[in-house]
Parts: C-alpha cells; sequence; structure tokens
C-alpha cells in the first residue's frame, strides 16, 4: 500500500526542523574564556510516521459524537482502529466498501477519508426487479445518514450495483476494497466467484482486498447457512480471482465462539435470534469468531 504523500511530507519537515546547520567558522576565531563550556546540541524534533498519524487520526474518528451509541457498543468486538491498522489504508486512497448496510463502517471510513481520499459505498440497486424490500431499507438509512452531515461525511460516492452481477467501477481505479460480514452470503448464493473477480478488476496493481468474515471451526467447507465459513474458501475464492494471499490478524478472533449455535451467527449478538432464550448465555460469548484477511493484487 503506498503512503500518503502529504503525511511523507509532514514527516520530512518536521525531522529537518530538529536539524540545525552549523555555521563557518570565521578566518581567526578568538579563543574562547576558560570557564565557557561548549555549546550543547538542540535535540531532534520528534517525528510522527504516517502509521501513527493514521492511527490517531481512526482513533479520534471512533471517539467522535457522530457514532450512535448501539454502534459504540460494538466497538469491542469489532476493534476498527486495529482492522482498518492492519489493512493499512492511506487518508488519500480511494476506498469502496461492499454493501456497507447502514454504514457502521462508513461512519469511521468516510470522516477518514474526506479531506484527502475518496469513500466509495457500493449498495445494492433497489430499482431492478425482485429486489428484497431490505436494499431500499437499507440504501435510505445510509443515504439520509451522509445527507445530515455533510461536514462529517463531506461528499461519498454512493455506488449502486447488481448483486446477481457485480461490477463496482473503472478497471484499475480504487486503492482498498473492504468488505465487512458479507462473503458467507455469495458462498450461499453462489455468487462469490463474481464477486472476488469484481474486486480484482476495479483495483489498481497492489491494490488491497480486506475480507473480515465469520469463521468455521475445521477446514470442511460450509455452504454460507450459518453464517461461518471457513478461512481456506476465502483464500481460495481471493487466488482464483489473481490476488495474492498478503496475510492475516485475529484482531477480530473470538475463541470463547463455538459457531455451533441454534439459529447460526445471527443466534449471538447483536442480533440474539432466539429472542431472551439463553440471552445471557450469547451476550457473555459476544459477536462471533472472524477472520480478518488481506489480499493484493499483483
Amino acid at each position: 500500500m503506498r503512503l500518503s504523500h502529504s503525511l511523507l511530507a509532514l514527516a520530512c519537515v518536521a525531522a529537518l526542523a530538529g536539524c540545525q546547520q552549523q555555521a563557518s567558522a570565521p578566518a581567526d576565531p578568538a579563543p574562547a574564556p576558560p570557564a565557557a563550556q561548549a555549546p550543547v546540541a538542540a535535540p531532534a524534533a520528534e517525528t510522527v510516521s504516517a502509521a501513527d498519524e493514521a492511527r490517531q487520526r481512526l482513533e479520534a474518528i471512533v471517539a467522535g459524537k457522530h457514532r450512535a451509541e448501539a454502534d459504540r457498543a460494538r466497538d469491542a468486538f469489532r476493534h476498527p482502529v486495529e482492522t482498518l491498522g492492519f489493512f493499512e489504508i492511506a487518508p488519500d486512497a480511494t476506498v469502496i466498501e461492499i454493501s456497507p448496510g447502514g454504514g457502521w463502517y462508513t461512519d469511521i471510513l468516510a470522516p477518514y477519508l474526506r479531506a484527502h481520499g475518496h469513500f466509495i459505498g457500493a449498495i445494492w440497486d433497489e430499482s431492478l426487479p425482485d429486489q428484497p424490500a431490505y436494499y431500499a431499507r437499507l440504501n435510505q438509512q445510509l443515504t439520509d445518514k451522509i445527507a445530515a452531515a455533510p461536514d462529517v461525511y463531506g461528499e461519498p460516492e454512493l455506488r449502486r450495483f447488481n448483486a446477481k452481477a457485480p461490477s463496482f467501477g473503472e478497471p484499475a481505479s480504487a486503492d482498498v476494497v473492504l468488505t465487512f460480514r458479507n462473503a458467507h452470503n455469495w458462498i450461499g448464493a453462489g455468487t462469490a466467484p463474481a464477486y472476488f473477480q469484481a474486486f480484482f478488476d476495479v483495483l489498481k496493481p497492489g491494490g488491497t482486498l480486506g475480507v473480515v468474515d465469520h469463521r468455521a471451526k475445521g477446514e470442511t467447507a460450509t455452504d454460507g447457512s450459518t453464517g461461518y465459513v471457513t478461512e481456506q474458501q476465502i483464500i481460495d475464492l481471493a487466488t482464483a480471482a489473481g490476488f495474492r494471499f498478503a496475510g492475516r490478524s485475529d484482531v477480530n478472533a473470538n475463541p470463547a465462539d463455538s459457531t455451533d449455535h441454534p439459529k447460526g451467527v445471527w443466534t449471538l449478538p447483536p442480533s440474539y435470534a432466539l429472542g431472551d432464550e439463553d440471552r445471557e448465555k450469547y451476550a457473555a460469548i459476544g459477536e462471533s469468531d472472524r477472520m480478518t484477511l488481506r489480499f493484493v493484487k499483483p
């Protein structure tokens, strides 16, 4: 992932500010008084790396008052600062978030990219025939949220796509594609290969694909119907599309999740598909065990 030119420039200026150029000595210097001490060089100014500055900005946004309390409650399970840090997203990047739903991550990504980058929310095209009703509902919810706070979100783009034949923009036009807890749906629908190929197509060479999803136990592939899929399924889908596997993080791991719940992953918070039945038990488990995988387009 390329670093922001503006951040590198700031780091260079800060480093240079701590250095003092020594003046040329006069031809016949006068001797120093016996009690004089050699001058002490001023300490160099501390510099902040681009990664540190990006993290500080993410932390400030995550703590922002624009985020709903219900969304803040999920931070302990979703670790947004660490997750986005693992994906190495520069603040001047063009980032596409796939199916952002109500905008949990959009609340963080759009403000982060507002000044120097470009956020694109890839949303379902609800105008196509026979689309689920929740497509239109979530699209409107996200549209209203962004429109209500332009000082927070700037001018992000909402780009519609056909869920059965996905395409996300001009080839090689994005730096990063992110998908959070979506891939199991595509596996269940049989459209996963088309999605991963579309991600590959829209990314620039060297671009990043970041995937977070519910992680199944063991190595046996699943049909996605419980919400859980294996890491190997995602790796196979991405590498078949042309990506290089670049690493995994356990930042969103939850060893307490057995993954064998009566209503699949939706048994756990925040869905609580069983209602009040064993609610304390599932609340104690927390959100699902999740894989966090990074891929790079060669």
